[in-house]
C-alpha cells in the first residue's frame, strides 16, 4: 500500500546510553548491557522507519545522535516536561499526517508502519503492557495529549479515549521491550534484526 497523502514518520527515542535506558533490564543484565540491547532495538526500529514510504522520517532524541542513525533520518531535540509535552511537541512540529512511534517496538516493520489517512483521522497501536506503541494523526493536533497520563496501565485506554470524535483504525497489538522477558518474546517474533542478533549473544554470554 501506498499513502494517498505522504506521511511524517516521527520516532520519539533517548540516546541508548547506560543508566538512562532499559533499566528495568537491569538485572540480569548490565546497564551497559541494556544500554547495547536499546541501540540494537533503536537501530532495527529506524532501519524499518527508513524502509518505509514517507514524507520525513524524523528522530525526536533525548541526547546526542549515534553511528546507529540511518542516512534520511532527521533528527530534531526533544522538549521539556512530561512524555506528554514532548509526543504533543513531536506533533506540533508536523504539517500533515504524522505517524508516531517509540524505540521499544524493534519489531516493527515498513507494512505495519505504511499507513493511508484517505479514510481515516487516526491511527492507534496498542501495547500489551497498556500503553500503545503508534499513534497517527491526519491533522496533527498536539491538545490530544496534552495531559494524557503516561506510563501507566491505563495510558492506552486514556489516550485512546482522546480520539473518540475521530474516525479510528487500530493497528495490532504489540510487545514493548521493558523486561528481559519482554526481549526474549519480541526477539522471538523478530528473529532477523540487530535486538535479536544481540539479546542471543548476550544471554550466551551470560550462561
Amino acid at each position: 500500500m501506498t499513502p494517498t497523502t505522504p506521511v511524517t514518520l516521527l520516532v520519539i527515542a533517548k540516546e541508548p546510553r547506560p543508566g538512562r535506558v532499559k533499566t528495568r533490564l537491569t538485572p540480569p543484565f548490565t546497564p551497559e548491557e541494556a544500554a547495547a540491547l536499546a541501540e540494537a532495538a533503536l537501530a532495527d526500529t529506524l532501519e524499518a522507519v527508513a524502509r518505509t514510504p514517507a514524507r520525513r522520517r524524523v528522530l525526536v532524541l533525548d541526547g546526542t545522535p549515534g553511528p546507529w542513525l540511518p542516512a534520511g533520518v532527521e533528527v530534531v531535540p526533544q522538549c521539556a516536561g512530561g512524555l506528554d509535552e514532548r509526543l504533543a511537541a513531536a506533533f506540533a512540529g508536523c504539517d500533515g499526517p504524522a505517524l508516531l512511534i517509540g524505540m521499544d517496538t524493534p519489531q516493527v516493520t515498513p507494512e505495519l508502519l505504511t499507513v493511508d489517512f484517505a479514510d481515516c483521522d487516526a491511527y492507534f497501536g496498542p501495547a500489551e503492557d497498556g500503553g500503545f506503541w503508534a499513534l497517527g494523526l491526519a491533522e496533527p493536533d498536539p491538545r490530544l495529549l496534552r495531559g494524557v497520563p503516561m506510563s501507566t496501565p491505563d495510558t492506552g485506554a486514556a489516550q485512546r479515549r482522546r480520539l473518540t470524535r475521530l474516525r479510528v483504525r487500530d493497528l495490532p497489538l504489540l510487545r514493548d521491550v521493558d523486561t528481559a522477558d519482554d526481549a526474549a518474546v519480541v526477539a522471538a517474533t523478530a528473529p532477523g534484526g540487530h535486538f535479536a542478533a544481540h539479546l542471543t549473544r548476550l544471554t550466551a554470554a551470560h550462561r
